[in-house]
């Protein structure tokens, strides 16, 4: 026998050596509002036929958290995959990004006609017989020299790169009926779990749009992001002309030798894309009516800071004179900050900034008015004056950086003629394979896990505790004003992860296992295993990556 700890009910029950998690769900009675999806068992995320050998601790999740949403929609991908080669058996389906709350889907359905609504119409019948038979996605374990075998017999190059190049002696795959499907994690135990979706065509493909994360019984509403989506089409169309479209793609290329000149072409078309918006700008402030105000915002650990800085050294270059401060000198004193429902303070609410004192100095700026701007104490939570003055004259467009900059509430007494608007964030990530994304906020966790360790500001796990509530406040404050940029700025590339990964290794392994937080990391863990780790000794010291990986010049 085995005794299974259960997180949610505080309770232990014992059964039978190899008992699956399913079965053992009924003995542990908990409100239960959506189904159970699949559970974290010693902290670390597992599909319902998990069989125990040992006494575990288990915690069942449903599709409100972030591992019960990984889960169904891991599922929800094999099952639109399986559907389409049933009914194009010579069709290739990519699964791009996440965008507009669902997933872009390039889709080739092998003939070279263009993907119609009938088209759609049929794949998504046949989604809905698959999910009515209650089909089991089942688990296999084998060498990767089998895995290999079987997806190369399959067509799916993709998947044989990212298995030559993991390292792994042994590795899972999934089968749904006569499909077989590679998936870096858990999935649900069968097709009935998929009862909330919907797929529709989307641009050139399609979008496969999935539960919302706090109503499951409800679909996520559908947000159009044009802008978003055009940043993410051209980043597409740079990977294909250096033929790099997922991991096992740029392992290859680290392993030929190349990723000195991979970082070197990530950098150059970073600072094309600054020189265009600084000329942009030029241009804009030279006009009758011009823009004197530019405002930069994204969301932790975007970069915003270097990015100003970049910014800033690119307009001296078209012959202006930028000045610049953030509107985290604008902080009011810590004892008013907002507090969160559980009492601590919610440092990323729009009311921690003082924005009528900052919009007055803004103001006084634009009208000619010297200021003394104030700069925000972190240790001893206060606002202090230490003599920094500026003056707009002519020649000088204002930067005001911050995370909430764009919101329309900060400057609404500022005329809209005189406004530049930037938004910058990780807008891309490089897939796994072809049926595998990696979420777009991974990017920026793992860079405040370094700089914030780094800097001594927070453990990891510290920094992995808090995550939950920063990306909370980014769809709250941040991302409704994504749309509204004049610009988009994508901060990612190609070999961050990388680069990136023999730094955040030891760093996560600091985590203890029996911490909630391990699950997390274990996850990271995971995937950053899938990269050849590239040295940074060519990253330059203006990089957005060195303000977190240390060694920057700015």
């Amino acid at each position: 026998m085995v005794n299974i700890y259960c997180v949610n009910t505080g309770t232990t029950c014992s059964f039978p050596e190899g008992t699956t998690l399913m079965d053992m769900l009924p003995s542990f009675d908990f409100e239960r509002p959506y189904p159970i999806l699949s559970a974290k068992v010693n902290n670390v995320s597992q599909g319902l036929k998990y069989r125990a050998f040992n006494s575990r601790q288990v915690e069942f999740l449903d599709y409100t958290t972030y591992a019960g949403r990984s889960v169904y929609c891991r599922s929800l991908c094999f099952l639109l995959c399986k559907a389409a080669r049933d009914v194009f058996p010579e069709s290739k389906i990519v699964l791009r990004r996440p965008i507009s709350k669902g997933y872009f889907c390039a889709f080739d359905k092998g003939d070279g006609s263009e993907i119609s609504q009938k088209d759609v119409d049929r794949i998504v019948s046949r989604m809905k017989e698959l999910v009515n038979a209650d089909l089991p996605f089942k688990r296999h374990e084998v060498r990767v020299e089998e895995a290999i075998e079987l997806f190369h017999d399959l067509g799916y190059h993709d998947k044989v790169k990212l298995l030559q190049t993991s390292g792994d002696v042994y590795v899972n795959y999934y089968t749904l009926d006569d499909a077989a499907d590679y998936y870096y994690d858990a999935l649900l135990a069968s097709t009935g779990y998929l009862k909330v979706w919907e797929l529709s065509i989307y641009r050139e493909g399609m979008l496969l749009r999935v539960p919302d994360r706090h109503k499951p019984e409800e679909l996520a509403p559908f947000i159009e992001q044009p802008k978003t989506f055009e940043v993410f089409s051209e980043n597409l169309k740079w990977n294909k002309i250096m033929g790099l479209d997922n991991v096992g793609d740029v392992n290859l290329a680290c392993q030929r030798g190349e990723a000195s000149d991979l970082i070197k072409i990530a950098e150059a078309l970073q600072e094309k894309k600054i020189v265009q918006i600084a000329e942009e700008i030029e241009h804009r402030v030279n006009q009758d009516d011009p823009v004197r105000l530019v405002l930069i915002t994204g969301p932790s650990s975007s970069g915003k800071s270097t990015f100003c800085k970049r910014l800033s050294i690119q307009l001296k270059a078209c012959g202006l004179h930028p000045i610049s401060f953030s509107t985290d000198d604008y902080f009011v004193n810590r004892l008013d900050t907002p507090l969160l429902p559980d009492g601590s303070f919610d440092f990323d609410n729009f009311d921690t900034v003082d924005h009528e004192y900052l919009q007055n100095d803004v103001l006084k700026l634009l009208n000619g008015e010297t200021v003394e701007v104030p700069e925000y104490n972190f240790v001893t939570g206060l606002r202090e004056f230490n003599g920094k003055k500026l003056r707009l004259e002519k020649g000088m467009v204002l930067l005001v950086e911050g995370i909430h900059a764009l919101n329309p509430r900060l400057t609404d007494r500022v005329p809209e003629s005189y406004k530049y608007r930037i938004f910058i964030n990780t807008i891309t990530s490089i897939s796994l394979d072809d049926h595998n994304c990696i979420p777009t906020s991974d990017n920026r966790l793992l860079r405040r896990i370094v700089r914030d360790f780094n800097k001594g500001a927070f453990t990891a796990r510290e920094s992995i505790m808090h995550w939950p509530n920063v990306r909370r406040s980014e769809v709250q404050w941040i991302y409704p004003y994504q749309e509204c940029a004049d610009v988009l700025f994508n901060s990612s590339y190609i070999v961050e992860f990388p680069v990136v990964r023999p730094h955040a290794e030891r760093i996560l392994m600091t985590v203890p296992k029996n911490c909630p937080e391990y699950g997390e990391v274990h996850r990271l863990m995971k995937f950053l295993g899938y990269f050849a780790p590239v040295s940074d000794k060519d990253v330059p010291a203006t990089s957005l990556l060195r303000s977190f990986i240390g060694g920057s010049s700015l």
